[in-house]
C-alpha cells in the first residue's frame, strides 16, 4: 500500500461536525472498503475564518480508493499527495 497525506480545508464548522465525518470515515474505511484503505491518523488544523481543517495520513491501493473513500464517506478530497518518504524525528505527541 502506498502512503497519502489528504488535505481537507475549511470542512467543517464545529468540532461536532467533524467528530461526525471521523465517525463516517471510519465506517467507510473498515466496514466498506476493508483491505482497499487504512485511516493511520490527522491533525484538525484551525483556519483563518474558524472553521476546521485536516491532514489526514491514510495508507491506500491508489488514489482512486482515497478518492472512492472520501466520496462514499461525504468528505472533502481537497489535495491529496503521494508520500515518496518518512523522517521521524520525534514519535508523536
Amino acid at each position: 500500500m502506498q502512503t497519502y497525506v489528504i488535505l481537507r480545508r475549511s470542512a467543517w464548522e464545529t468540532a461536532e461536525d467533524l467528530e461526525a465525518a471521523a465517525g463516517r470515515s471510519a465506517m467507510v474505511a473498515d466496514e466498506e472498503m476493508d483491505g482497499q484503505i487504512r485511516w493511520i491518523r490527522s491533525y484538525v488544523i484551525e483556519e483563518e475564518d474558524g472553521t476546521l481543517g485536516t491532514v489526514c495520513i491514510y495508507q491506500s491501493e491508489d488514489e482512486d480508493a482515497i478518492m472512492e473513500h472520501a466520496n462514499r464517506a461525504e468528505l472533502a478530497a481537497d489535495e491529496v499527495l503521494p508520500v515518496a518518504n518518512t523522517v521521524i524525528v520525534r514519535d508523536d505527541p
